[in-house]
């Protein structure tokens, strides 16, 4: 009957596949049909409304209201033509993912009667009031301080989804405070720009900006739509809270870059489909590690564009997902013992005039440039690796880091030989030297019809959480259900102090009498001492590492709760107040909203595996050792007794274990739900989350692991969750 049911859907959605096939063989041809680009907007748009935003956007410039209200026209004249009868502000709150209040473009005509309008003003785009008190705050707003206020971000065009205009805006309360984490980034970004450029100008006058660039790769899970809905924890949690694995995993390493599945095929075609639409410029497609994991990645862009574009798609993800008889799995960790999913933030800077500020060049003065951001990179790195570990935690990515090819709760930086060697070598030189890396090397295969293989100038680690791959910096520690506007934020705010700090000194040494290119060389020289402790090519995965990194002082914190604390140290306040990014209230909030949000996950799971032990698990075993003792007592009437008990041995085992099994259970959810209660009482946000981590979490693990043992023992016929081996493998 299963596989009937598998033929079925199959088959379905071959026929589906061709129903969404994109309508044109260019992807050109319909790319950006949904998003009021910079091209669009011309067409709807004078010349001088366009300049104005574009000067918005480059040298941030305020945008009048009557400039406003001209570009409110023609975007509702735009969203109108493709069938927009809405609008809305499409703002993220503390919750990582998107917001948004739907109202309708008509009006009346002359004052209350029965004409109406589609009307939309300069006002209405540049502002709305969703309610703030309802959104999680940290205490900044109560629940009668409803007022707060999503504002227009016109660097970021806006979309139309379905029938409604949507518009990314940031989300301010009533007394100017950051509710959400788009204003943060553009203050971040707009500090590495200024502190980025200012440096620039040792080396080149005619920069004028420098722009943050992110390329994410979104890893995720599918599982069938019927399966999905009859297992409680992946519904209420995201992940399995019990399971025992499959005998076939990923032990064969055969899924990775596979073929990919016809089902799966056909679903990632109607998503590019959708994701070119939208301007997003989806760009690799293939089977990740484990079984059921796949991975997407665009094009790398400008940061902010990237993170709305991320949350976008994650969003289309879903709803394709549904088109094909599919549930997208987004958590960090949806099964046990195989690979968990990220999201790798592929992070670098470049000018306006075209350099990658991570790229190495072809002269010496080239490459002194280089050095120089790469060495303020790690430094700001290493004064801040508990800070960036606390900016990608949560209660999904703890379950994620350190296990199966993700990098450990250890922030570390991966350079590769070749660029390791030249620090190494300016560190101990005594004057400067020219800084020369060595072109692509060519590797010959000894096959006359395979052509030579060039060489980068650096490996790639998987384990590592911070690694440098050739023109950028793969931040791998991004959970694959996170907003990536966190970690850029801490990222980008880290970067620009050091870069701001870095400017400090080699200007004091030139007003000392010092030459430009000395003072840059010694400020680098003494950097890369103070660095060299975030820097670790091996394996981040040994325990000797854990052991090395904490001798070197690296954060090695493993609690969730006391990681966030790394916002409210007095160097991270001191960062983000002098950047201008947040205030110390602002981070003192955010660290409540992300207790109590860690708190709310566990005590989430919590309950779902006490329900699912209690009222599955435990009546599941018991019918079948009824059904045991049933057949034990059987045999005991109609065998002698010697013949019986050699015959009733194994049942006679198996009921015993069961027993042990039902009563170890029993008595962990008590004392999980004891622990509970005790936690519940706790009025303080961080201490609760303690208790929860400290207290409650630990009961997982003991009830897991004996409800996996009855799913071997018990009948598969009478076993009503589905299994690993049924979720795991599309058919």
């Amino acid at each position: 009957m299963s596989n009937l049911r598998f033929k079925a859907v199959e088959e379905a959605f071959k026929k589906k596949a061709i129903e969404v096939s994109a309508p044109s063989k260019f992807i050109s041809d319909f790319y950006g049909k949904y998003v009021f680009s910079t091209t669009t907007m011309s067409k709807y748009l004078s010349k001088d409304v366009m300049k104005a935003i574009k000067n918005a956007i480059e040298k941030g410039e305020t945008l009048n209201r009557s400039i406003a209200d001209d570009v409110a026209a023609g975007m509702k004249m735009w969203a109108m033509e493709l069938g927009a009868t809405h609008y809305t502000h499409w703002f993220q709150p503390l919750t990582d993912g998107t917001a948004q209040k739907h109202d309708s473009f008509i009006d009346y005509a002359n004052g209350p009667g029965e004409n109406i309008i589609e009307e939309f003003s300069g006002k209405l785009l540049a502002q709305q009031e969703p309610d703030a008190s309802s959104f999680p705050s940290g205490g900044i707003r109560s629940t009668f301080e409803a007022r707060g206020y999503t504002a227009w971000d016109p660097s970021s065009p806006a979309f139309v989804m379905d029938d409604t205009l949507c518009i990314p805006t940031i989300f301010i309360s009533y007394t100017g405070e950051a509710l959400d984490l788009k204003a943060p980034l553009l203050k971040a970004l707009n500090a590495v720009d200024k502190a980025a450029t200012a440096v620039c100008h040792y080396f080149d006058p005619e920069v004028k900006k420098v722009y943050s660039y992110l390329g994410w790769e979104q890893e995720y899970f599918l599982v069938d739509e019927g399966l999905f809905a009859t297992r409680p924890d992946l519904v209420l949690t995201g992940r399995t809270l019990l399971g025992h694995e499959s005998a076939k995993n990923q032990q064969l390493e055969d899924h990775y870059f596979g073929s990919i599945p016809t089902r799966v095929m056909s679903y990632m075609k109607d998503l590019e489909f959708e994701g070119y639409k939208y301007g997003i410029p989806l760009k690799t497609r293939h089977n990740e590690v484990a079984p059921n994991q796949f991975e997407l990645a665009p094009i790398f862009n400008e940061t902010n564009l990237a993170v709305d574009q991320n949350l976008l798609i994650m969003s289309i993800m879903k709803k394709v997902a549904r088109r094909h008889g599919f549930r997208l799995l987004l958590h960090e960790k949806p099964f046990a013992g195989i690979n968990g999913s990220g999201k790798h933030n592929n992070w670098s800077l470049g000018t306006d005039t075209g350099v990658g500020l991570l790229t190495p060049g072809k002269t010496p003065a080239e490459n002194l440039q280089f050095i120089t951001f790469l060495v303020n990179i790690l430094v700001a790195v290493y004064k801040y690796n508990a800070l960036l570990k606390a900016s990608i935690m949560t209660a999904q990515n703890a379950h994620r880091l350190g296990a199966n090819e993700a990098p450990p709760a250890i922030v570390s930086a991966f350079l590769g030989t070749q660029v390791s060697a030249i620090l190494d070598k300016l560190e101990k030189s005594s004057s400067e030297e020219a800084i020369v890396l060595d072109s692509k090397k060519k590797l010959s295969l000894g096959i006359s019809h395979i052509p030579e293989v060039l060489l980068d100038n650096t490996d790639r680690n998987r384990t590592s959480p911070f690694a440098f791959t050739g023109n950028r910096f793969e931040f791998r520690a991004v959970g694959s259900s996170a907003n990536c506007s966190s970690g850029m934020t801490a990222l980008n705010a880290a970067v620009a102090a050091q870069l701001i700090e870095f400017k400090d000194s080699v200007d004091k040494k030139i007003n000392a009498g010092s030459s430009k290119e000395k003072a840059i060389f010694e400020v680098i020289k003494e950097y890369i001492k103070i660095s060299k402790p975030i820097r670790f090519d091996g394996n981040n995965y040994s325990e000797e590492w854990k052991i090395e990194a904490e001798k070197r002082g690296l954060d090695c914190e493993t609690s969730v709760p006391i990681i966030y604390n790394a916002y409210t140290t007095k160097e991270s306040i001191a960062l983000f107040q002098s950047t201008g990014i947040l205030s110390e209230k602002e981070l003192h909030a955010r660290n409540e909203v992300k207790w109590e949000t860690y708190t709310k996950k566990i005590q989430i799971e919590a309950r779902v595996l006490g329900d699912l032990a209690i009222n599955h698990i435990i009546p599941i075993a018991t019918r079948y050792q009824s059904l045991l003792l049933d057949n034990l007592s059987k045999i005991n009437a109609i065998y002698p007794k010697e013949k019986a008990a050699e015959l009733a041995a194994l049942d006679a085992s198996l009921v015993e274990e069961i027993a042990k099994h039902i009563s170890t259970i029993k008595k962990n959810v008590d004392q999980m739900i004891e622990a509970r209660k005790v936690a519940n009482k706790i009025e303080d946000a961080y201490e609760k989350a303690l208790a929860y981590h400290d207290d409650v979490l630990p009961y997982f693990d003991t009830i897991r692991y004996h409800t996996d043992k009855l799913e071997l023992i018990v009948d598969d016929e009478i076993w009503t969750l589905p299994k690993y081996r049924e979720l795991l493998f599309i058919r």
